[in-house]
């Protein structure tokens, strides 16, 4: 009974992160039609959820010393690299496509193990490879003539190319004694983040006063404090911790199932608030690569581990497969730049 309520809890956990992520463009996108440079919306949100999660990282301050290259490899990718992409790209495609782009991740992911760490790859995960880039190619529908702006898609392109440093980093550590605890992991990410992100987008030249303004989300204003204040807590500091809670009550293969709804939720989101209608040739192709993506992730292999384990659980393989902080928290957010990251 206990385990149930506890995977009960878990699913639910998974859903709020991954409803959380997917708001994160709709909020943002109408800040930057505000008058906001991407970057400085980027720079906003990463900022902001380092102020709030700084307890959290003088608390496991022991990170510097033991992980330096993961929380630097993290904050690179999963936060600077994904989010920066990600808000660059929706500023000249619709959200949806932009999050469905990213949806690639698990293929390139799958293209790294075969021709760099020259693992084999299943059939069934090739299939999904398969999947995914033929879904996408009705997402951006090429028998147009790749009507949407090229530049859009090369941008939600790199957010997937950084989203495989995401998954790549998830592995480092993982089988070590005392692997390091994905809420610090994340809180580091956002400072390291952070820093890199003001070098880059120079917060100090932003029109701040557009923050004492209104937005506009298909027609109707909305304070663009509010939008920065869901893009900051909710999109970022609560769907990261619901995430990573998510999979310590789930595992990351059920919590990646559920985190796949991220482009659904971000979709008609979009559509409802935004206005950002989809076809149905889209749409199809949407769940094609929501498909592809599912079994190009769940078949991908892992790394054999370094010696027999004697007398290993069920439970104790889980902790060791998820133990480190880019693991938990890249399969818990799924691909989203806010996953993760997006």
């Amino acid at each position: 009974m206990h385990a149930s309520q506890g995977r009960s809890a878990g699913l639910g956990l998974a859903l709020a992160s991954a409803f959380a992520f997917g708001g994160s463009g709709v909020a943002a996108k109408p800040l930057i039609e505000a008058g906001l440079d991407p970057l400085h919306v980027v720079w906003l949100r990463v900022a902001g959820a380092a102020l709030v999660m700084l307890p959290v990282a003088w608390r496991h301050r022991d990170l510097l010393r033991r992980k330096p290259a993961l929380l630097v490899g993290f904050g690179l990718l999963a936060v600077a690299g994904v989010q920066a992409f990600y808000f660059a790209s929706i500023s000249r495609i619709p959200v949806g496509v932009a999050l469905l782009v990213e949806y690639l991740a698990p293929a390139l992911v799958l293209g790294w193990v075969r021709f760099v760490q020259r693992r084999p790859v299943t059939r069934a995960a090739a299939f999904g490879v398969v999947l995914a880039v033929g879904g996408l190619a009705c997402v951006v529908q090429v028998w147009s003539g790749l009507s949407f702006d090229l530049l859009g898609l090369l941008l939600a392109l790199a957010a997937a190319c950084c989203q495989v440093g995401y998954f790549v980093l998830s592995d480092q550590g993982a089988d070590e004694a005392e692997p390091a605890d994905p809420v610090g992991v994340i809180a580091y990410g956002l400072l390291i983040g952070a820093l890199v992100l003001t070098v880059v987008a120079r917060p100090w030249g932003m029109d701040w006063a557009v923050l004492g303004d209104r937005a506009v989300m298909d027609g109707t204003d909305v304070p663009a404090w509010l939008l920065l204040g869901w893009i900051v807590l909710i999109a970022t500091v609560f769907a990261y911790t619901t995430g990573v809670v998510s999979v310590r009550r789930l595992s990351p293969q059920v919590a990646g199932v559920v985190a796949c709804l991220e482009a659904v939720i971000a979709t008609v989101l979009a559509w409802v608030l935004l206005g950002e209608h989809l076809g149905a040739p889209q749409i199809a192709g949407g769940l094609v690569v929501l498909v592809g993506a599912f079994i190009a992730q769940s078949s991908t292999p892992k790394a054999p581990p370094p010696g027999p384990v004697a007398g290993g659980t069920g439970e104790a393989a889980r902790a060791g497969s998820d133990g480190t902080g880019a693991a938990e928290a890249g399969r818990s957010a799924g691909l989203s730049a806010g996953r993760t990251a997006p």
